[in-house]
């Protein structure tokens, strides 16, 4: 089965969701380092894993279309040199829910947008042309693990390196035009005796006992279950656990937390919010580098100003100013100022 480039071209096998652009927009979600699984895989189309299947996404108006792919029986695994998916079986009732839950689709975005952009001036600059910005709801293991890889990394580098990690590690799940798809890793996938090696193999470098030794932390401790069951904990109780695994540190935590553990009020500091903070917004927080206490302040700072979900809203502008970055300085200080 090849991917469509649009859902008319085979129907039957197409589903939609209503979803206005001003709810979601999958071009500015997929690609702004909250997920790393996500490919343009066409012109608009972008296939990923999602709930071990894999998914092709696309909109249409107000529509939000989508195709789900099965995995390979015995027999089709013996001819992968055609290299095909088939449609999963999996009722439309079902995979409705999977996106809205993902896409947290019960959260009205719009009217966040209209409260930070009361509360906000510079926001509401910004948010024009960053509509439909929204936080998704990750497994929190693939969450931790892929985000104990983003330190000291850039988006191309860090989705390669979850890419080896899933082929490396994971279940196979289908082949589509050439292209293979895996599982992202299970926990006990994680901690065998020889992960941290291996991992180092596959480039991770220093990551790799990060990798390997948060999977024993947690094997040994809460396992995958407690992990999730942080959802119900309260965000500085959950925040507190997480940062007592090797390589997570404060801004590893509040990702997980914001994009995972359902703490809408965590507010990820990394050096683009941080230069936000100080530059457009007048927060004297730290000096040439991001101290403890700084990063403190710029979250305590944002979620009096943006509310109980100043995590989604510091997305937005996280959005604006990672596609502004790929700008001229000069063009990107007009588009913050305009």
């Amino acid at each position: 089965m090849k991917l469509r480039n649009a859902p008319s071209a085979c129907p039957s096998l197409w589903r939609c969701l209503p979803c206005p652009p001003a709810e979601l927009r999958l071009d500015l979600v997929l690609s702004s380092a909250q997920s790393f699984r996500w490919w343009e895989s066409s012109p608009g189309a972008w296939t990923g894993v999602l709930g071990e299947r894999v998914w092709t996404l696309r909109q249409d108006r107000d529509r939000l279309w989508y195709t789900v792919y099965g995995e390979e029986d015995e027999h089709e695994e013996e001819e992968r040199d055609g290299c095909s998916a088939k449609a999963a079986k999996l009722n439309g009732a079902e995979a409705d829910g999977i996106l809205r839950d993902y896409f947290q689709l019960d959260v009205g975005l719009s009217a966040l947008y209209r409260t930070w952009e009361a509360a906000d001036p510079l926001f509401c600059k910004v948010a024009k042309d960053f509509p439909g910005v929204r936080v998704l709801r990750l497994d929190p293991i693939e969450c931790l693990f892929s985000f104990i890889c983003t330190s000291n990394n850039h988006i191309s580098r860090i989705t390669a390196m979850i890419e080896r990690l899933c082929q490396a590690f994971g279940r196979r799940l289908c082949c589509l035009n050439g292209r293979t798809f895996h599982a992202f890793p299970s926990l006990s996938a994680l901690t065998g005796t020889d992960a941290e090696d291996r991992l180092r193999a596959l480039g991770f470098g220093y990551r790799a006992k990060f990798v390997s030794g948060s999977a024993r932390a947690i094997a040994e401790g809460l396992g995958a279950e407690g992990l999730s069951q942080l959802r119900t904990a309260p965000y500085a109780e959950a925040r507190k656990v997480l940062c007592t695994l090797p390589g997570v540190g404060a801004k590893v935590a509040d990702c997980v937390c914001l994009l995972s553990l359902d703490k809408a009020e965590a507010v990820p500091v990394d050096t683009h919010i941080w230069h936000i903070a100080r530059q457009r917004y007048g927060v004297a927080a730290g000096g040439k580098s991001l101290t403890p206490r700084a990063y403190q302040e710029i979250g305590d700072f944002f979620r009096r100003l943006w509310g109980p979900r100043a995590g989604w809203a510091q997305a937005v502008l996280f959005c604006a100013d990672l596609r502004k970055s790929q700008q001229p300085a000069s063009s990107r200080d007009q588009a913050w100022e305009s």
